[in-house]
């Protein structure tokens, strides 16, 4: 493989040798990859927008309310009680990311990160329509301040502010709720003027991320681009450039490749693909695109760039599945379902119950020797609940406080009750008793405490 004397290895492309911004002009994609990318991009862009306004039963489809640590995932409600289920879920999720990247390196870069998504399929798109494609971008920033280029950058950079603006409210709604959005924004901005500078300042941010910082996000800041340069091997599946096909490079070489540089021209980080796999490459797989339209223009086979793993490229060979890809693929297939199945199988009510601290056994006239205990009952559906609770492991009876246990929608009982035992029942100090929590005939959960008897 042919690599330049002191380039990619050296410093970031974006960043020239006295260490000062580089600006990346990328040339407009064309293709099928860019096609499906862009079909993906839009879907994933009108559900960001869309399920804040989803509604299961009166609640939003996705809800991530952090000050009242409430979070509702596809319609299931998780509470601060929660937090087995959230910490085994974030286990589950950051294992998932380990065998994604090392499977199919950083295509959620290119696909699917929000950054990416946003910048490629957005901003970068405006500016296109504004100030047109690579060349005239170039000549309208060197050239002198004039009429045409005034109201070019004025347009662009008032769009993109109003699309930060935008964006910052859309993520708002995702922590907030459209609903409690609506209300806000209806209130006049002197009742919240501190929710109203951070929006502005955090607007702020995505506007000067977008219209200046850029691609540097993804190559200086993002740390999962570090991650894929310690996760990735000779099997992962990446964006690749053919060396052994493409080598030696010219017009009038052996190889493939005619250098024409196209690749590097279209590539949003600025980096030459053909230096091998590097961190700065998000997978947009713009230059396999522009790779292919020349190899066709030029009579060449496509795929001189192309979806393969280094194994690939050095044993010549196009399949980019192997006995490990698949493997890991199915261990990433059953991680999803028990993500799935761990949101759908939750148990719609959590029970706890604490003998009452401090108080000890009574001894009543009937033979029965009784403790009091705490309850509390958490509704985690948006169902409305009767229920009971039972004594299952003895012969002994409960008095509850307030006689009904009813929970409407994610509703909270708490009470005490008494539990009455007979005393031929109880077989040491320390009885470990048990409780069904029933709604009709319908056992629901079961619950393990302590009675005591001295």
């Amino acid at each position: 493989m042919l690599i330049e004397k002191f380039t990619f290895r050296d410093r970031p492309t974006n960043i020239d040798e006295e260490g000062r911004r580089k600006w990346v002009y990328a040339k407009q994609p064309h293709g099928n990859w860019n096609t499906l990318r862009t079909f993906f991009g839009w879907g994933l862009l009108l559900f960001l927008v869309v399920v804040p306004f989803i509604r299961i039963n009166g609640y939003p489809l996705i809800l991530l309310d952090i000050p009242d640590r409430r979070f509702i995932i596809f319609g299931a409600i998780f509470w601060a009680q929660d937090t087995f289920i959230l910490s085994l879920l974030m286990l589950t999720f950051i294992l998932f990311i380990i065998l994604f990247t090392v499977t199919f390196g950083r295509v959620w870069c290119g696909w699917a990160c929000p950054q990416t998504i946003f910048m490629e399929m957005v901003f970068r798109r405006i500016e296109f329509w504004i100030e047109g494609d690579l060349k005239s971008r170039k000549r309208l920033d060197a050239s002198r301040w004039n009429l045409e280029k005034t109201w070019k950058k004025l347009t662009k950079h008032t769009i993109f502010l109003a699309i930060a603006i935008m964006m910052t409210n859309i993520f708002l709604m995702w922590f907030i709720g459209s609903d409690k959005w609506i209300n806000l924004i209806k209130e006049p901005i002197s009742e919240h003027k501190t929710g109203f500078v951070v929006m502005l300042a955090i607007s702020g941010l995505f506007y000067w991320i977008y219209s200046w910082f850029r691609e540097q996000i993804c190559t200086m800041v993002c740390p999962y681009g570090r991650m894929q340069g310690v996760l990735l091997d000779q099997n992962s599946i990446v964006v690749s450039y053919d060396y052994k096909r493409g080598e030696p490079r010219g017009a009038n070489s052996s190889g493939d490749c005619i250098d024409c540089r196209r690749c590097l021209a279209v590539c949003p980080t600025g980096i030459d693909i053909r230096n091998g796999t590097q961190f700065e490459c998000i997978h947009c797989t713009a230059c396999i695109d522009e790779c292919n339209e020349v190899m066709k223009r030029t009579g060449r086979i496509p795929g001189l760039i192309r979806y393969s793993s280094a194994i690939g490229i050095e044993e010549n060979h196009e399949a980019i599945w192997n006995a490990r890809n698949i493997a890991y693929s199915a261990v990433l297939l059953i991680l999803l379902g028990f993500f799935v199945y761990t949101i759908f199988t939750r148990p719609s009510i959590e029970t706890n119950i604490l003998r009452t601290p401090g108080l000890l056994f009574q001894e009543n006239s009937d033979g029965t020797i009784s403790n009091l205990y705490n309850i509390k009952i958490v509704n985690k559906t948006h169902d409305k609940h009767d229920l009971e609770i039972k004594i299952l492991s003895h012969n002994g009876r409960i008095e509850i406080a307030g006689k009904e246990i009813t929970l409407n929608d994610h509703d909270l009982f708490q009470s005490t009750f008494i539990l009455y035992i007979p005393a031929d029942q109880i077989i040491s100090e320390n009885t470990k008793v048990e409780f069904g929590i029933f709604e009709g005939e319908k056992l629901l959960e079961t619950y393990k405490a302590t009675f005591i008897y001295r």
